[in-house]
């Protein structure tokens, strides 16, 4: 399997390539006010709007460093309904994939209930590289707000 592979802080991460829709440079974002922590806002991919979550804000409690290779990774997310959704991914240091069996990640044994989104681990020479599931990054509480269906605009209310 195919997979990419990016920075959160200095530790190592990677996602499925197949769940990759496509990478894209850091864009502006429209930003939310008042937004749960890691939603860093919302951007127009072909046409269509994307909210994107800051994973260094979800894992580390601060915001993605903007270096040249900080990414968005637009991925296929699925809800627990089944539909399909992009989601944007603000990573640091997105520059390689791995090419590994997925049963090379090992179960960590470890789980951390503010962070069900981390998967199993594995090692290779410059060391531990985490799985990250796209699936569990979004709480139901947090999907409703992010995927809520879209509201006519331009009509007045009485």
């Amino acid at each position: 399997m195919l997979f990419v592979l990016f920075h959160l802080g200095s530790e190592r991460y990677a996602l499925d390539a197949q769940r990759v829709v496509e990478v894209v440079p850091l864009l502006a974002l429209k930003k939310f006010s008042q937004a749960p922590r890691g939603v860093a806002g919302m951007f127009i991919y072909r046409g269509r709007p994307v909210p994107a979550l800051d994973l260094c804000e979800l894992t580390l409690g601060r915001p993605a460093v903007e270096y040249l290779s900080t990414r968005i990774i637009i991925v296929n997310h699925s809800s627990p309904g089944g539909e399909e959704q992009l989601l944007g991914l603000i990573a640091e240091r997105v520059t390689e994939t791995l090419r590994r069996d997925e049963r090379d990640f090992v179960d960590a044994g470890v789980r951390v209930a503010a962070a069900p989104f981390l998967g199993p681990m594995l090692t290779d020479a410059q060391g531990v590289i985490q799985l990250i599931s796209p699936e569990k990054l979004v709480q139901e509480s947090l999907r409703a707000q992010l995927f809520a269906p879209p509201t006519e605009a331009g009509h007045a209310h009485d």
